[in-house]
Parts: C-alpha cells; sequence; structure tokens
C-alpha cells in the first residue's frame, strides 16, 4: 500500500524552505506563549508581557519575528499598538501538535506499564 501523498512532491524546492521557514518560528517556546495569549483576542505589549512573564526586550523581538512571518499582525490604536493572530489556523496546528504529543504520552505510560508488569512476575 503507498503512503498517502501529502502533496509535498508537488511543492518547489522553495516552497518547502518557506515551509521548514515557518515552523522554525514555531519552535521558540516564548513564540509558542505569545501565540497562546493572543488566542483569547488582541493585545497590546504590556499585556502579553503580563499574561506570558516574559521580558519587555522578549516579547518585542518575538513580536518582530512573528510579524514578519505573517502569523501576527499589529493595529495601532492611538498611542498603543495592538497584535492579534493573522490566521487562525495556527491554533488548529497547535492542536494537531499537542494532540500527537498526548498519544505519543500515553503510549509510552502504557508501554512503562507493561514493562512494569513484567519486571514485577520475576
Amino acid at each position: 500500500m503507498q503512503p498517502a501523498d501529502c502533496g509535498m512532491k508537488r511543492l518547489s524546492p522553495t516552497a518547502i524552505a518557506l515551509m521548514a521557514d515557518f515552523f522554525k518560528v514555531l519552535s521558540e517556546p516564548s513564540r509558542l506563549q505569545i501565540i497562546c495569549t493572543l488566542k483569547s483576542g488582541s493585545k497590546n505589549v504590556s499585556q502579553i508581557i503580563s499574561d506570558t512573564s516574559l521580558g519587555q526586550a522578549n516579547v518585542s523581538k518575538h513580536l518582530k519575528v512573528l510579524t514578519q512571518a505573517s502569523i501576527v499582525n499589529r493595529t495601532q490604536q492611538g498611542i498603543n499598538v495592538f497584535y492579534q493572530i493573522s490566521n487562525p489556523f495556527i491554533f488548529e496546528l497547535c492542536e494537531l501538535v499537542c494532540d500527537s504529543i498526548s498519544l505519543q504520552i500515553e503510549q509510552q505510560s502504557e508501554n512503562l506499564e507493561h514493562l512494569k508488569n513484567i519486571k514485577s512476575s520475576f
């Protein structure tokens, strides 16, 4: 049986490199914290700092990367700049990854329990 085609065969090397860059942006825990705090709606830097306990310089640096990657966008409201998620699909992606990790942990736990049972029979 052939594996399902994920569509990547049709992508150019440039497109695949762009995809890899996108995942690199998401590979930073602080950026994921920022994304999670923006799930409830747009926030300014002070609110993001409060929600994440990250430092101001750190938040600003990561917001710049997230904005350049088009994961978040910014809106000026008076003297404040508010950040929001550009495309909510990011939450679906995170949910898929979390579900996969949960399944892996569950399987590892079952394997560990099985090994304990084998060990106790000796």
